[in-house]
């Protein structure tokens, strides 16, 4: 009894509206499955469940309507099918993203790829409030990460090669934000209006703009609901490897001071986020480090 005991407050079992029964999250980060994985998540929902699955806004798949005198059989064959039970509550939950560098052409970054290695450290970690990881290839956040825990997106600062611009205006336009014109026969790029999509970079038709770099900017204290609210800027960093380090950190931040019973977005100032800001920045190496706008 101890051991199903268990198997029912792990943080994908979830207790539906009829007490009676439970809808088992699994686990899928970036919602990547294979056909494989996929049939036999069919085969357990058809065994346990009543034949359907719900896709949720997290990117993974719930077996609504189990028995949970069943939950250490679907526990067993999810975890054997590579799809084991998820997460829900206190903890880190599935992470997800958009299709990045993978399939999408606005993407700037490796997303799943990424997703992929964040879920490898931090899933299912118990932590005081619930941690949500969102990954976006570009600032379109079709995946909003800004309304995560933790956000991350991936963006370029475009470049004008010196001297060879033609002024067709193929950047002016593509750019959505109207952050360039053509003067005097060569294109200006206004920084202050440039959200660093990259769209113009890919769109000229002669290679003159190009990458000064690309970086990952993260947000923290993001929360969606009925009252949602925009993540802060943390930093840029502009490797894979910075990225694990500062969400490291955050992590480590978040489980050492956070309250449980309260959204993180409701703490950030009694955490001190700001000095959290300062601390984390040094711990970057200067050279590697892009300035944060700082709000």
């Amino acid at each position: 009894m101890q051991h199903e005991f268990g198997i029912h407050m792990k943080g994908g079992v979830i207790t539906e509206r009829n007490p009676d029964l439970s809808t088992v999250r699994i686990r899928a980060p970036a919602g990547v499955l294979t056909i494989e994985q996929l049939r036999g998540i069919a085969q357990v929902a058809k065994k346990y469940g009543t034949g359907v699955v719900h896709c949720t806004t997290r990117q993974t798949i719930e077996i609504p309507h189990v028995n949970p005198k069943s939950l250490k059989r679907v526990a067993l064959r999810l975890e054997k099918n590579g799809t084991p039970i998820g997460s829900e509550k206190d903890e880190v939950v599935n992470i997800i993203s958009c299709p990045g560098t993978e399939r999408c052409k606005f993407a700037n970054i490796d997303t799943i790829g990424l997703a992929k290695k964040i879920d490898a450290k931090l899933f299912g970690k118990q932590m005081p409030v619930k941690m949500r990881i969102g990954l976006s290839g570009c600032p379109n956040a079709c995946v909003s990460p800004m309304l995560n825990e933790i956000g991350i997106i991936g963006r370029i600062k475009p470049i004008r090669t010196e001297g060879l611009c033609t002024g067709c205006g193929m950047c002016v336009h593509y750019c959505k934000e109207s952050a360039i014109r053509i003067r005097n026969g060569i294109s200006e790029l206004d920084d202050e209006k440039c959200v660093q999509c990259g769209t113009c970079v890919k769109s000229c038709s002669f290679n003159l703009l190009k990458e000064a770099h690309t970086h990952y900017l993260i947000t923290v204290g993001g929360r969606r609901g009925r009252h949602p609210k925009i993540g802060r800027e943390l930093l840029t960093v502009e490797t894979e490897e910075q990225v694990l380090f500062v969400i490291d950190r955050i992590i480590d931040w978040v489980y050492r001071r956070a309250w449980s019973g309260r959204l993180l977005s409701e703490q950030m100032d009694e955490l001190h986020f700001g000095k959290f800001r300062e601390e984390i920045v040094k711990q970057v190496p200067e050279a590697e480090l892009v300035a944060a706008k700082k709000k």
